[in-house]
């Protein structure tokens, strides 16, 4: 059990606290024992694992983008919508054995009819009423209920909030909670980036929560409302000549403090840092090093800005299935050579792009800078 404390309450979750890509590294590894590993694939039931984390961080959409990316079915409760515990067990019906008649549960369509491999959502588990709740415990335990059971090849994945805190949800007895793994997943700001690279969020979107990591825990703001905030803007070309709108959108969406700091970030003209295509397709690199040098080298040092542009600028690269072109990896080259950016910066971006499964950017052990670097820090 681990206790978060905030200025208002102590979170109560269980588990490693983690950020999204290490929770999917643990469900790669647990799907993996029980559907690939034929010394364990029928033998047993999975221990269904339940992933802890405050509202709005993404839990349920990672589990579900992680199923769908594998291939695996996909299916989806929400027991707090339950109301009666026939929507659990299902409804009886007589049933003629022999010469005996018995009453039988028909399973509830939720229940999962083909064979896996499969992942069961049971999603916000402890918002649903205490009863449902103690219903669920046999399901855990057994893949089955009364009368009816779990196809082979099916695993349960549970999401579940904070105990301890402002949330409405019911307490889980140790009963409950000895029969899953846990872990917690927490909001991390270059996980999120990455991912919002690939989702195709509005880039201006990416670089304030780059800018400004701090707004994305509040009442109201969460990284699902700042990726709502974000799709509500994506028509709108100019935000400086629309920030009417763009206060009531955020104010429609976040707290307060957030839309103030989105739109001070519009006022200083952040939303127009250079993007990451623009710096590799570069016809000519050196008019777009004058450009980074008058957006970060000013007489005030903007690092802030640099790092947004170069986090921005490794998400990219991450993400790309195709193989750099020459002229691209000249201007990345270029780019992480410039004079004006620490070390420390260009060591980062180093690391994570000769780490990546793009094989062309393990060239950049041929830059005798980088290659330099990158030994002195093995």
């Amino acid at each position: 059990m681990t206790t978060t404390k905030t200025p208002q309450f102590n979170y109560i979750t269980y588990g490693t606290k983690v950020n999204a890509q290490q929770v999917e590294r643990m469900l790669e590894h647990v799907t993996h024992q029980h559907f690939d590993n034929p010394e364990h694939a029928g033998k047993r039931r999975p221990t269904p694992v339940c992933i802890w984390g405050l509202h709005g961080i993404g839990k349920t959409e990672m589990v579900r983008d992680f199923a769908l990316r594998k291939g695996y079915h996909f299916t989806y409760i929400a027991p707090a919508q339950f109301e009666e515990m026939g929507d659990l067990l299902g409804m009886p019906k007589i049933s003629q054995l022999t010469d005996n008649a018995a009453t039988q549960f028909v399973a509830p369509d939720w229940v999962p009819k083909q064979k896996g491999p499969g992942i069961f959502l049971i999603d916000d588990v402890n918002r649903a009423d205490d009863r449902i709740l103690r219903g669920i415990m046999q399901l855990l335990q057994n893949y089955e209920l009364v009368s009816w059971r779990f196809p082979e090849g099916w695993i349960i994945v549970l999401t579940a909030n904070p105990d301890g805190g402002d949330y409405s949800v019911s307490t889980m007895d140790d009963a409950m909670l000895t029969r899953m793994m846990h872990i917690t997943m927490e909001f991390d700001v270059k996980t999120w980036a990455r991912w919002a690279e690939s989702a195709g969020i509005d880039p201006r979107g990416i670089d304030f929560i780059l800018t400004y990591p701090e707004v994305v825990t509040g009442a109201r703001t969460t990284p699902r409302s700042l990726v709502q905030f974000f799709q509500s803007l994506e028509t709108i070309a100019d935000l400086r000549a629309d920030l009417d709108l763009v206060k009531m959108l955020g104010d429609g969406c976040l707290d307060e403090a957030t839309t103030s700091a989105f739109i001070t970030f519009v006022n200083m003209d952040l939303d127009k840092l250079i993007a990451p295509q623009d710096i590799l397709n570069a016809p000519n690199f050196p008019i777009m090093e004058a450009q980074i040098k008058a957006l970060v080298d000013g007489q005030t040092k903007r690092m802030d800005i640099l790092s947004v542009m170069m986090t921005r600028l490794t998400n990219h690269l991450l993400n790309m299935k195709e193989d750099l072109s020459d002229k691209a990896f000249n201007n990345l080259k270029a780019f992480i050579l410039l004079g004006f950016i620490p070390n420390d910066l260009r060591l980062a971006m180093a690391q994570d792009l000769v780490n990546a499964t793009n094989k062309s950017l393990k060239k950049l052990y041929s830059i005798p800078e980088v290659a330099k670097l990158l030994l002195a820090k093995m």
